[in-house]
């Protein structure tokens, strides 16, 4: 009897135990499921560089500036031959990335100081879209999309906004404009960075307000051009003189916040790698928005020297650096194989863009500096509709999903919002991002032709490429070659751009232009 009842009990004691560990694997498997729903996501890193012509890359031919780090993403990843930013100058291309619209329809260019931000707070955009997909999304870096309402003087003593939190990113560490632009100090989130209220800051296009006050405490380069120090303006940048260096715009206050020109890249990677540390348990976006190359170039003295070609060069070298040391951030957390990491650039290279900072170049074109071509076979670069001007490094790296290769497809940044919203299922209204095409395929490497069609802009010129043909309409005024006269060109034959075939095919041509009008009136 004794020995039955041990044996209820043993038996009792078995299934009990057989049912919590049943209960438990099933508990377990859904936490799994779970977790794999989560790491499914992968975090999103866009590297974003000012000024980077598709030659200054190691990867893309430069034999003259070091990039090893940027080399290594482009081994490790989708090295793009034909990939794009939708525009040829700054504040455009960044806007297109950000909303998945032509910066033409709403009428975007490069802004000036104290310009209201750009990007309307009630539309989706990349940020909002992948906050609303369960990302922490960061911006660090140069903004240069404006602040502020229209028709409002922002106030940079107190709140400074809308900006970049208004548009879905959830915190922001920036220059407010760009480097070569007032205010020239640190924006966290809506405060300036240090300001002392005893010194309140003030930003102008003018130099005097209407009451004939100056509006600037720093040297006015146009009336005591010594003041320009660290090197001289070469042309429109010669207004107050912060740190040496004369700016765009007029300021005056804020000198407790003043940034370092030599130190903002180390300061953006340090803000960086602890936006890393800190969400790396949760996807994340991070977009990190470099100020090198653009001018005034001021890399850090520890990289003065690194190349034969001077400020730009080493700025460069600074760069690749910078990516180094985000990569290591990525691997030290444990986030190298799931994250996907784009690396590119706002437009093409620029030598001379207002500062004499040594840079030397072939006056026709602009296209060599001592024997390196920035942009590499392709004409033009920085404000032209040549391929120069919006063909860019373009880096894809998911080691979890993309097998390295290099890929001729045809790819461009204003199609991330529709590309990535297919990646994660989530449905785009509409009404949104109504110029990105999903070309998902393409930047995941399974698609070797990429986008059907494809824009590029300048303020006064536009083009499409449909293929290896492209087509071009307006006229330069920066460019001494251009007419205003349409052109048309082959690429896969004329990289260069050399040769317009205008008059060889017009049916060709009435076909682009047909395209590029339906698209522009659309």
């Amino acid at each position: 009897m004794n020995q039955f009842m041990n044996y209820k009990n043993i038996t009792k004691l078995f299934l009990v135990a057989t049912i919590t560990l049943f209960s438990c694997k099933g508990s377990k498997n859904q936490t799994h499921k779970k977790e794999n729903k989560v790491a499914s996501k992968p975090n999103i890193v866009i590297i974003y560089g000012d000024d980077v012509g598709y030659g200054d890359v190691g990867a893309y031919g430069s034999t003259m500036i070091p990039t090893p780090n940027i080399d290594k993403l482009a081994a490790e990843g989708l090295r793009f031959t034909d990939g794009h930013c939708s525009a040829a100058t700054c504040t455009p291309s960044r806007y297109s990335m950000l909303t998945g619209i032509y910066a033409f329809r709403n009428g975007v260019n490069i802004l000036p100081p104290n310009a209201p931000l750009t990007i309307p707070t009630d539309i989706l955009t990349l940020p909002k879209m992948l906050k609303q997909a369960g990302y922490t999304t960061g911006v660090i870096g140069k903004w240069h999309l404006g602040i502020g309402e229209k028709g409002v003087d922002v106030d940079w003593n107190g709140d400074v906004k809308p900006g970049p939190i208004e548009i879905g990113f959830e915190s922001s560490f920036l220059l407010p404009s760009t480097n070569d632009r007032v205010p020239c100090v640190y924006l966290d989130d809506h405060k300036i960075l240090n300001l002392d209220p005893n010194d309140p800051l003030y930003v102008s296009r003018k130099v005097k307000d209407v009451q004939g006050k100056n509006n600037t405490q720093y040297p006015d380069a146009k009336i005591n051009p010594e003041a320009m120090t660290f090197y001289k303006s070469t042309h429109g940048h010669n207004n107050s003189v912060v740190n040496g260096i004369g700016r765009i715009g007029y300021m005056s206050g804020g000198k407790s916040a003043l940034w370092n020109d030599e130190t903002i890249t180390d300061v953006f990677i340090e803000k960086t790698k602890k936006f890393i540390s800190k969400n790396k348990e949760k996807p994340f976006f991070l977009y990190y928005a470099a100020q090198d190359i653009h001018v005034p170039r001021t890399p850090h003295p520890r990289f003065k020297g690194a190349t034969k070609l001077g400020y730009r060069g080493d700025a460069m070298v600074q760069f690749d650096w910078a990516t180094g040391e985000i990569m290591k951030a990525l691997e030290e957390n444990g986030l190298t194989e799931n994250t996907i990491v784009i690396f590119s650039s706002d437009n093409g290279p620029v030598y001379d863009d207002g500062y004499d900072d040594g840079t030397t170049i072939n006056q026709s074109y602009g296209e060599s500096d001592r024997g390196h071509d920035a942009s590499g076979i392709y004409t033009g670069g920085k404000y032209q509709i040549y391929e120069g001007g919006t063909r860019v490094p373009f880096i894809v790296r998911w080691p979890a999903k993309i097998k390295p290769a290099v890929s001729d497809a045809l790819v461009n940044q204003i199609d991330l919002m529709a590309s990535f919203s297919d990646l994660l299922d989530f449905e785009i209204p509409k009404t949104a991002a109504s110029d990105s095409q999903n070309n998902l395929k393409a930047l995941l490497g399974n698609d070797t032709k990429g986008l059907p069609y494809m824009l590029e802009e300048t303020r006064r010129q536009k083009a499409i490429r449909i293929g290896h043909w492209k087509y071009i309409i307006g006229k330069n005024r920066k460019d001494k070659n251009s007419t205003g006269k349409p052109q048309l060109y082959n690429l896969e034959s004329d990289p260069g751009e050399k040769n317009d075939l205008i008059n060889k095919f017009p049916e060709k041509a009435e076909t682009l232009a047909k395209k590029l009008k339906e698209i522009m009136e659309s």
